[in-house]
């Protein structure tokens, strides 16, 4: 019996040391499964920081509704938005699309003139604007755009009913140029042809700042003082333009059709600051769209060091140890 009991003894042990050792292993454990959250957390946290920082994303193609067409002379619309992980941002260039496309057809929606007309549009406008706020961004943008896909079929229609066989054209598309800071930058390219002489185009960047989630012009990048420095730069990036263009022997006689002025459309490039310009401001037609580029060893003083891309000191150097000319 002592014998049994015994063994009965050695066998409680046992099991009793069998369920200690896998309690020390799981608390042994524990620590590091805590841990590894921990990192992982911290992980994701830095990245989703990292990406705070930054302009992430790409262009899409909005749905506009062209009817289909084969012939070789078919009207083409095509407008893309950016769809990226800076919301305000997006709707920023959304509203710059919206008045591009204004500008180059040169209409608006219809506005009716009596109270009458005025009562059922306010109404309907109301319940618009539910089915709106059930839609996308990107279906709300398609369905502003509407009005003025309607008015360019218009005018193809009628550019072919005076038998011209010219193919009218609509393009805009917005890209990301500088996608981190302290300024992320992006550039609105458009061109069009709508049945003249020539068609025309335009390229126009937008600066923000992401920390205080604003749009940053050119006078707020440059330092206390420092606009007429800043001219005296770009006058003389002209004078230079215009001899290496060879549009003049002698700048003075130029600018008298073709006065130098300063372009508030800009942006910060490997190469310096850029001032870009748009059809038949500082040149004819033919000249395109002329870019002035000022190089950062001129603007040390001139732009906030708040500002200065990490490029910029890079080419600051490069131009230094340039042995002189």
């Amino acid at each position: 019996m002592n014998k049994g009991l015994s063994q009965m003894t050695i066998k409680k042990v046992s099991w009793t040391l069998s369920i200690l050792t896998v309690a020390i292993l799981m608390t042994a454990c524990q620590p590091k499964k805590v841990e590894n959250e921990q990192t992982e957390t911290a992980a994701s946290s830095t990245q989703a920081q990292e990406q705070a920082s930054q302009l992430i994303g790409d262009s899409e193609k909005l749905q506009l509704n062209l009817p289909e067409c084969d012939d070789n002379n078919c009207p083409e619309m095509t407008i893309e938005r950016l769809n990226s992980n800076q919301p305000f941002i997006d709707a920023y260039i959304d509203a710059e699309i919206l008045k591009k496309v204004q500008q180059t057809l040169s209409v608006s929606p219809e506005l009716p003139t009596d109270q009458a007309s005025s009562t059922a549009q306010a109404a309907e406008v109301a319940a618009s604007q539910a089915v709106v706020q059930a839609k996308t961004v990107k279906q709300q943008l398609e369905q502003q755009l509407q009005p003025y896909t309607q008015a360019f079929l218009k005018l193809d229609q009628e550019i072919k009913a005076l038998s011209s066989s010219h193919k009218i054209s609509v393009m805009i598309k917005p890209t990301i140029l500088n996608a981190k800071g302290p300024l992320v930058t992006v550039v609105l390219n458009s061109s069009s042809y709508l049945g003249g002489a020539h068609g025309s185009s335009s390229q126009q960047y937008y600066n923000f700042d992401l920390e205080k989630k604003k749009l940053v012009k050119l006078n707020e990048v440059l330092a206390p003082n420092q606009l007429a420095a800043l001219e005296n730069q770009a006058h003389e990036a002209f004078k230079t333009w215009v001899i290496e263009s060879k549009l003049a022997n002698d700048v003075s006689e130029y600018e008298q059709a073709w006065k130098f002025k300063l372009s508030d459309n800009y942006y910060l490039s490997k190469q310096g600051l850029i001032l870009q310009y748009g059809e038949y401001e500082i040149g004819p037609y033919v000249v395109g769209l002329p870019r002035l580029t000022i190089p950062y060893e001129q603007l040390q003083t001139i732009l906030k060091k708040q500002y200065l891309p990490e490029f910029a000191s890079e080419a600051v150097a490069s131009a230094a140890s340039e042995p002189s000319k």
